[in-house]
């Protein structure tokens, strides 16, 4: 698999501020749209990394000529793009391969009040699905009261965050992890999700203007108190823009809106560089901190106790405060062909997908097992991947593709 991007900035010019729609009701035959950028089996890392954008002298980003030729290659011209030619959601021109993924940071695109009116994505299954499953599943949990993170976020959970992204619906917003990338020790610039959080599954392609926000709002202000703030105050460590972007075969192809289909292989991990410089400095290195990830977790008979984190967005909460829940794992199966997810109680809504699911990794230190994936419409439990040898392929060859 190869990018057709490297990471550079667009200044959005005369373009106008585009606020979600509010999203129509979920009806409780509907479920969770997965979402995952997968290499086709076999697919190997392309050689040597993407070429780099240029600084002239007065200090502006400039594209290179080969990288125009790519985006050109795709349809994308880069004046109209960031002009507003990315709301352009007909499906014929929507990006749908893992190889096509493309996503030309904006500069100020994403300003305080764009993130705090982001909507959070559909994450619900009907409980009803789960009866004539096959396969181990456990009771439903009892609900686990979300319990607050306290500010500052970054004191308590470093390593988690915000995933921003534009949809057919409107703009979206998830949570995430910054995760260790064994490529390049202590200076990771990976960031894991759900993959729900930036590709469409079987029904569309690769969401836009994906970026992520560590610590957002890391003074845990409400959504009326963040009005007006600056972007220091909702991005205190800034905005990461995914410059490349993987997820599962399962999910581009069995990813939907019913049923749960590919929720067993909902995860996504992101490559990101940042939207303004960062002095040289990864992700890691600006956070102050990054979690392994284990896909050689303990079975969930074995497993003590995990704990999620999240931004949940759906009522009663309002998206922009870090909830977490810690509860011992059961078991849940929506296919009997397709790996056993965990499951915990949690009241957690929408918005929380894709945070991290930390326990005691098989080394006995904490590691991210998993990220949310699904719930029921009225909350109460939420469910996440087990990670196995298809997360491992999907986290090793973006860890690959930037290595030194």
């Amino acid at each position: 698999m190869r990018s057709i991007r490297p990471s550079f900035t667009a200044r959005r010019e005369g373009s106008t501020r585009r606020t979600s729609p509010v999203l129509a009701a979920v009806a409780l035959a509907s479920a969770l749209v997965l979402t995952a950028t997968a290499c086709d089996s076999g697919a190997s890392v392309a050689d040597g990394a993407p070429s780099a954008s240029a600084v002239d002298g007065d200090g502006k980003i400039t594209i290179p000529d080969d990288i125009k030729d790519q985006l050109k290659e795709h349809g994308i011209d880069l004046d109209k793009w960031r002009d507003g030619d990315w709301k352009n959601w007909d499906k014929d021109d929507w990006l749908r391969e893992a190889e096509d993924f493309v996503n030309p940071i904006i500069e100020d695109l994403w300003d305080p009040d764009r993130m705090r009116e982001a909507e959070q994505p559909d994450q619900s299954v009907d409980e009803g699905d789960l009866s004539g499953d096959q396969g181990v599943t456990d009771p439903t949990p009892e609900p686990v009261e979300a319990a607050p993170v306290p500010a500052s976020y970054h004191a308590n959970v470093p390593e988690a965050g915000k995933v921003f992204f534009d949809s057919p619906e409107g703009t979206m917003v998830c949570s995430a992890t910054v995760v260790k990338d064994p490529a390049n020790p202590g200076k990771s610039n990976m960031v894991w999700t759900a993959g729900h959080c930036v590709h469409a599954g079987k029904s569309g392609g690769w969401y836009r203007n994906i970026a992520f926000v560590p610590s957002y709002n890391d003074a845990g202000k409400s959504a009326a108190e963040l009005q007006g703030v600056s972007p220091e105050e909702v991005a205190p460590y800034g905005i990461w823009w995914g410059d490349w972007v993987q997820t599962s075969d399962q999910w581009i192809e069995q990813g939907g809106a019913t049923g749960g289909d590919g929720a067993a292989y909902d995860f996504a991990v992101l490559h990101v560089t940042p939207e303004e410089g960062s002095g040289g400095k990864s992700l890691e290195e600006t956070v102050g901190s990054a979690l392994p990830v284990d896909f050689a977790a303990p079975a969930v008979p074995e497993v003590d106790s995990l704990t999620a984190t999240g931004y949940p967005a759906a009522a009663p909460f309002d998206g922009q405060r870090m909830y977490r829940c810690q509860d011992k794992p059961g078991r849940l199966s929506i296919a009997a062909a397709d790996p056993t997810m965990y499951r915990i109680g949690c009241t957690m809504t929408g918005g929380s997908s894709g945070g991290g699911w930390v326990a005691a990794g098989s080394d006995g230190r904490p590691a991210l097992v998993s990220n949310t994936s699904i719930g029921p419409v009225t909350a109460g439990w939420l469910a996440g991947p087990r990670l196995g040898e298809e997360a491992k392929s999907v986290f090793d060859a973006v860890s690959g593709k930037f290595a030194p």
